[in-house]
């Protein structure tokens, strides 16, 4: 064991980004953070109830079936590791089941957590297949691993990410939903099959995102445009689609954030307060959405001593 006090902060992300369906990411400046102590007097037997505050602490599971709890487990069995007795204190920085990836940074919280007590040579490439075996599929997990913008995808030899070029001027803002949507719902909605010009045109898009990205901001609305998995979606969130259909009609880069139902703009700094100030024109009528507005996370989920 390599530490007796660990603490450790992920970041929010954004997965899609509109064309890049379960391969594109990006990390928000937008923090949740763990607490790890090790209970030197601490006796075998069920783990002792987290400690959560912040956003919705209320929502969390704190026993034994936690996701962060769960990632921690995961890490120490790939390691041979026994975990000791643990104290974890959770404190959440953006809402769960919004689509800003709260279970991605759940995930890396806890690996990263038990890297650091069990398994400090753990390699990066195997805690982005860890991460993504709980998650399900790699887009948020990448992002908030790395931070900044990655695209993910799978071999037959496992999950790979690379990073993509973000532009220091490039921010967002976020417009979250009043009610949540759960991912697997979400997921439920989307149809088995689509017709092949949708897919060539979705590809044509993704191809766009990563110059977008990097500073080609012209290229942001055409990059951010989908017709693959949001229009599904979208039918099952009027209000969603209303905001993003009001907020494209303006010439904004607006989609859905992950699995929805809240939505993320992507802008140029020069322009983030006209953006702004048409979303918030259009969320006048939207009861319980807010705006608010982020940098990318330039880096991304990471623990030391506390």
């Amino acid at each position: 064991m390599s530490a007796a006090r660990v603490l450790v902060q992920a970041p929010a992300t954004s997965a899609n980004l509109g064309s890049g369906f379960d391969a594109a990411g990006i990390a928000l400046d937008w923090w949740d953070t763990l607490e790890v102590t090790v209970d030197e007097g601490g006796a075998a037997g069920p783990p002792a109830p987290m400690r959560v505050a912040g956003e919705q602490a209320e929502l969390i599971p704190t026993g034994p079936g936690n996701l962060v709890r769960l990632a921690m487990e995961r890490l120490a069995a790939a390691a041979g590791s026994d975990l000791p007795p643990l104290r974890l204190a959770l404190v959440k920085g953006f809402p769960l089941g919004r689509g800003f990836g709260s279970s991605a940074a759940a995930v890396a919280l806890g690996l990263l957590a038990a890297r650091e007590l069990v398994a400090p040579g753990l390699p990066e490439a195997e805690l982005l297949s860890l991460a993504s075996e709980l998650e399900g599929h790699p887009d948020n997990a990448a992002a908030c691993l790395a931070g900044g913008a990655t695209m993910s995808w799978r071999e037959a030899a496992g999950v790979r990410a690379h990073a993509v070029d973000v532009h220091p001027d490039l921010v967002a803002a976020a417009l979250v939903a009043a009610e949540p949507m759960a991912t697997v719902e979400a997921r439920r909605l989307l149809p088995e099959r689509v017709p092949f010009a949708v897919a060539a045109r979705t590809a044509g898009r993704a191809a766009l995102l990563p110059l977008a990205l990097a500073g080609d901001f012209d290229l942001l609305v055409p990059a951010t445009e989908d017709e693959l998995h949001q229009p599904a979606r979208l039918a099952r969130q009027p209000v969603a689609a209303a905001l993003l259909a009001a907020l494209r009609a303006r010439g904004h880069a607006a989609f859905l954030s992950g699995a929805g139902p809240s939505l993320l703009l992507l802008a140029p700094r020069s322009g983030l307060a006209a953006a702004e100030a048409d979303a918030a024109e259009v969320l006048a009528g939207a009861a319980g959405w807010r705006l608010h507005s982020l940098e990318i996370a330039r880096g991304g989920a990471r623990a030391g001593a506390a």
